[in-house]
C-alpha cells in the first residue's frame, strides 16, 4: 500500500493505524480531520472534494516520504476523501508511528498542512442558503470556476 491514496470511499482507520505499528515504533499519532457543519459564519450542509489524481498521488507521496525522513519515522500514511461528503464524515487522516512521541505530533502537523498546501484537492462546499463555493488555497479545479 502506498503511504498516500485519494478514497473515494468512507476511510478504515484499522488498517492504516496497523500499519504504523511496528516493533521499532514506541509512538503513533494521528490527526482525523472532519466536515464540519459550518465555514468562516457560515452554515455548512455537506461537501465534495474533486483532486487532480496523479498529480496527487505523486505530490502526497513526496510529502510522506519527505516527512519520513524529516522526522526520522518508521511509518507514515494518509488517506484524503475525493467525491460527496456530509457533516461528520472523515475527510482526511493522517498518522506517523516512530521511536518517540515528539516526532509523530511533528510529523502529523507537517504533513497535513503540507497536503494542504500543495495536493491538487479542491473543496466546493455546499451552504444551507443554497450558494456553494469553491475552497483551495492556489488553484480551482478543472472545469472549475476560476479565481
Amino acid at each position: 500500500m502506498k503511504r498516500f491514496a485519494l478514497s473515494g470511499f468512507p476511510i478504515d482507520i484499522a488498517p492504516l493505524h496497523a500499519r504504523l505499528r511496528r516493533a521499532d515504533a514506541g509512538a503513533c499519532s494521528s490527526f482525523e480531520g472532519w466536515v464540519r457543519d459550518h465555514n468562516d459564519g457560515r452554515p455548512v450542509r455537506g461537501l465534495r472534494y474533486e483532486a487532480y489524481a496523479a498529480l496527487a498521488d505523486a505530490e502526497g507521496s513526496r510529502i510522506l516520504d519527505e516527512a519520513v525522513r524529516r522526522f526520522a519515522l518508521v511509518e507514515a500514511c494518509c488517506v484524503h476523501r475525493v467525491g460527496e461528503l456530509a457533516i461528520g464524515d472523515l475527510a482526511v487522516w493522517v498518522g506517523a508511528s516512530a521511536a518517540h512521541r515528539a516526532a509523530t505530533f511533528d510529523a502529523c502537523r507537517f504533513i497535513v498542512d503540507e497536503v494542504k498546501l500543495h495536493v491538487p484537492i479542491w473543496k466546493h462546499e455546499h451552504y444551507a442558503d443554497g450558494d456553494a463555493q469553491w475552497l483551495h488555497p492556489d488553484a480551482h479545479p478543472p472545469g472549475g470556476p476560476s479565481r
